[in-house]
């Protein structure tokens, strides 16, 4: 009798231990994750920077034209901080495409990006860009950027 107990205790536990977890609802996810890009599109643009860096996971990592990756939250304050003390500067971008993944745990989102400055010697400066940022899910349930890239858009008149 004990073996018989013992034998169904493991059945039982492969059986409840290896049940599928409810799909995601990849629709909810998506529109959380475009709130969240809302949000954060606020903080940058009013120059918020204790608003802008929990966008950001701790280990998160920003690419951008010409510079050397920006790595991790005290790298990525530095960043940003420097960003909003430049004459002039400006963000905005246009989140385009969020695809979520089927797991619902990591997601991507692509879109343009436009900064804007005043150069060292009074001229404005307007980069355009294209982006890409990875998300992913937190424990929490809240959707943090773990890679953030961009790359110079094509000049408007570029064949």
């Amino acid at each position: 009798m004990a073996n018989l107990s013992l034998s169904l205790a493991i059945v039982l536990a492969i059986a409840f231990g290896c049940s599928e977890r409810p799909k995601p609802d990849l629709a909810a996810e998506e529109a959380v994750i475009r709130k969240t890009d809302a949000a954060w599109l606020a903080a940058a643009s009013a120059h918020d920077l204790e608003g802008t860096l929990p966008f950001w996971s701790d280990d998160a990592t920003i690419l951008s034209p010409g510079a050397p990756a920006v790595v991790g939250k005290q790298a990525i304050r530095n960043y940003v901080s420097g960003a909003f003390a430049t004459a002039g500067f400006s963000i905005a971008w246009k989140t385009e495409k969020i695809e979520v993944a089927q797991s619902g745990d990591m997601a991507y989102s692509t879109g343009t990006e436009r900064i804007s400055f005043t150069s060292a010697d009074g001229k404005p400066v307007v980069a355009d860009s294209r982006s890409v940022a990875v998300w992913k899910r937190q424990p929490d349930g809240s959707w943090k950027c773990v890679m953030d890239v961009m790359s110079p858009a094509p000049a408007a008149n570029a064949k």
